[in-house]
């Protein structure tokens, strides 16, 4: 609900409320004006008509107990009669007193570790939120508010803040660690299992490949680089057989996992490895290598790419409910509402935490807590707050001038029938 709607709801409320107030407020006076009327007539004829003096003595009595019950409840919001009686317009004078006790009410009855691990115990949460969450349209729900969430932090977020951390972290994860010992780790450990033994694979194919589609390359090239008197037939047959020989050369190597080709290429790469570990030359070579690559302009223009990439990405899956990405937050929200519901050790420990954090949250915050309620109530002024509770429990107040009224009838009336018996 918006605030604008919910604003509005508690103005028709409050409304609601001032009308049935003014007509309860109207009713209780109308019954003192009753009895005021009936005491007057009573007592102006009691002379002709004795009776009328049990009439005159319950009159008398409901005049009593109403304006007493009306000075008590008004002398709770405000001064009546605008006289300024000692210990009139309670609220108001003492409102912070009273804001004051209603925290400490609220955090001694309400906020203390023993009924919050009461009610919490007696609550399912895990489970009744696992069944909740299990639902479809609730899964639906979760993901849609927090897609919403997730899409306004991120357009809150200032795209440089997030570019220059970006920069700060991958300056510190990328840039300054040593690279070359740690490649040349993976190398040694890649060779010693094995790992590269597929690429050598590959390469031997892609050359066999290569010198059968380039025959007559190989032969132009070796003529090309002959000297100008050797004939050119013999050109040919050296590039004839220069191809054949390589042809045979890298079906060997492609062919026989032990070839001395490989055994070369397997001591050359422990070696390079070894120098990267340990050659301080290479090691310098890697590390220089690597900031040519990842320099400052190359780096930052990185993380704005990737930077803008993601955040387009993610705005877009969230906001649309057919992408990969809501539809796996849905599945997901819905498999958690499943385990939660159906595995009892899960739901424990969801329960256990649940508990362990209201307990840490009210022995620690129970304080800053109840704070909202007196610094809420102080910050109020003293009249509008005496109004404020007035239209909130006014009405029923209403009802103790009437209930006064009744029972003032009827105690003059005992009281009069009584004394009139003994005294007669």
């Amino acid at each position: 609900m918006s605030t604008a709607r919910a604003s509005s709801l508690a103005t028709e409320n409050n409304a609601a409320k001032a009308v049935a107030l003014r007509k309860m407020k109207r009713v209780a006076t109308g019954l003192l004006i009753l009895m005021a009327i009936i005491f007057t007539l009573a007592f102006a004829f009691q002379q002709q008509y004795p009776w009328l003096e049990y009439v005159r003595a319950a009159a008398e009595g409901g005049m009593v107990g109403a304006l007493a019950d009306w000075f008590a409840v008004t002398a709770l919001f405000r001064h009546p009669l605008g006289l300024k009686i000692p210990h009139t317009a309670i609220i108001e004078r003492k409102k912070n007193q009273i804001g004051e006790s209603l925290g400490e009410f609220v955090q001694e009855n309400f906020l203390s570790h023993e009924v919050v691990e009461e009610k919490l115990d007696q609550l399912d949460i895990a489970g009744s939120t696992g069944r909740w969450l299990a639902k479809e349209e609730s899964a639906q729900r979760v993901a849609q508010e927090a897609s919403t969430l997730i899409g306004a932090a991120l357009e809150v977020l200032d795209d440089h803040d997030i570019l220059a951390l970006i920069e700060s972290l991958a300056k510190k994860h990328m840039l300054a660690p040593e690279w070359s010992s740690t490649i040349g780790r993976i190398v040694s450990r890649v060779i010693a299992d094995g790992h590269h033994k597929p690429a050598v694979d590959l390469l031997a194919e892609r050359a066999q490949t290569w010198v059968v589609a380039n025959r007559q390359m190989i032969v132009s090239t070796v003529a090309q680089h002959s000297p100008s008197w050797v004939p050119s037939l013999v050109d040919t047959l050296l590039g004839e057989k220069l191809h054949k020989e390589l042809s045979k050369f890298v079906a060997g190597v492609r062919s026989d996992p032990h070839h001395p080709m490989r055994t070369s290429i397997d001591e050359w790469l422990k070696n390079f490895a070894a120098d990267m570990q340990d050659d301080p030359a290479m090691i310098q070579k890697v590390e220089a290598l690597k900031h040519s690559l990842l320099g400052d302009p190359q780096l930052r223009e990185l993380a704005a790419t990737s930077w803008s990439s993601i955040k387009a990405a993610l705005l877009d899956a969230m906001s649309n409910p057919e992408s990969e990405l809501r539809k796996s937050m849905v599945a997901g929200i819905s498999d958690l509402g499943r385990r939660l519901s159906h595995d009892e050790q899960l739901a424990t420990k969801v329960n256990a935490w649940v508990l362990n954090a209201a307990g840490y949250i009210i022995d620690n915050y129970r304080g800053q807590i109840t704070s909202l309620i007196t610094d809420t109530v102080a910050r109020w002024d003293g009249r509008e707050t005496s109004d404020k509770i007035e239209l909130q429990v006014g009405r029923d107040l209403q009802f103790i001038r009437i209930n006064g009224t009744v029972v003032g009838s009827l105690a003059g009336l005992t009281i009069f029938s009584i004394a009139n018996a003994i005294l007669r």
